[in-house]
């Protein structure tokens, strides 16, 4: 028998729905994320992310750049979710993620969300990619039980900045079949300084570290030699060490140990603000590059991804073209 998400077996219990309500209570004085707010979203009073009680869906797409073993031949369905909880300058979705009036002009019905997930499966994508998911968790696992009755029964990738409630976190423990976090930062001041986040490196790794506890290190392959459950860690490498490498990579070594799946990207460019920020304002060197994959190699960590050094060149992302807005990427196996 092929793989079946675990979030069906919880549907067909009545599990998923009282999960719902308990998401849902979080809304009306909103703690969905670490920002805890207070705002009620179910009266649709607007907060931090801008984001009232519909989901705001921007893009809906396969994309065929994520991780190898995620694409297969139809790609990830992506379904990208307007407005974010973080203020990165140097976001490659800004367009998206930072246009907060303008995109709740995206907003849908649960209903238009969980036919989004049945269309991208009905193009052949292999898993529903659920992108910036973290201040729509609610209305996300809503519409995934509409979706499941109609025959949704592709895994559900959870990609996130990691920026996420533990407690939210554990609502989801066998909802969702993959976590894609990224570890943006090791340090407090660089959090708050590009991100604008306090503590993001204690609430990441907390997160990253309840993820774990769910789905461990090995990833679960299926029959189609793709990732059906799991958990693969992003860490994008910033200009002059701002990310604070090493740190973080010593401590998914510490904490996850050497079996931890990652993703190591060289693909930033100073788009946003970033290219007013000197500290920012340039692509990584070959050398910095370098020297992030010599702290792998120095720390055994041996599973996953990095990308080609100049992928920079080639994966910009161009939201003002919604149903396309990729023009490409790849990754090479560690």
């Amino acid at each position: 028998m092929g793989f079946v998400p675990s979030y069906l077996a919880l549907h067909r219990s009545g599990e998923l729905r009282r999960r719902v309500d308990a998401l849902e209570q979080m809304l009306a004085s909103c703690t969905v994320c670490p920002h805890n707010c207070g705002n009620n979203r179910l009266k649709d009073e607007i907060a931090r992310c801008y984001s009232g009680y519909r989901p705001v869906v921007s893009s809906f797409t396969p994309h065929f750049g994520e991780e190898p073993l995620l694409v297969g031949s139809g790609g990830v369905g992506n379904i990208f979710f307007g407005n974010c909880n973080l203020r990165c300058v140097y976001c490659q979705n800004h367009l998206i993620s930072q246009n907060y009036r303008e995109e709740r002009k995206n907003e849908v019905s649960f209903d238009r969300l969980a036919d989004m997930m049945l269309e991208l499966q009905e193009r052949g994508c292999q898993g529903i990619g659920l992108v910036s998911p973290t201040h729509f968790v609610p209305q996300i696992v809503r519409s995934v039980i509409i979706a499941a009755e109609r025959g949704l029964h592709l895994p559900l990738i959870y990609n996130t900045n990691a920026y996420d409630s533990v407690e939210v976190l554990r609502v989801l423990d066998g909802v969702v079949d993959i976590y894609l976090p990224d570890l943006k930062y090791s340090d407090d001041d660089a959090g708050y300084h590009y991100s604008k986040v306090r503590n993001y490196p204690q609430v990441a790794r907390a997160a990253i570290r309840e993820m774990h506890r769910q789905v461990g290190s090995g990833l679960v392959i299926g029959d189609d030699g793709l990732v059906k459950r799991g958990l693969i860690i992003r860490h994008l490498v910033l200009p002059n060490d701002i990310a604070g490498s090493k740190d973080s990579l010593s401590w998914i070594r510490s904490v996850l140990g050497k079996d931890a799946t990652l993703s190591v990207m060289s693909q930033y460019y100073p788009t946003h603000r970033a290219a007013t920020l000197p500290l920012l304002d340039r692509t990584i060197r070959e050398s910095e590059y370098e020297k992030v994959l010599g702290i792998l190699d120095g720390l055994s960590l041996e599973s996953g991804w990095v990308q080609e050094y100049d992928s920079s060149d080639y994966y910009r992302p161009d939201f003002e073209n919604r149903t396309e807005p990729f023009i490409g990427g790849s990754e090479n196996g560690l």
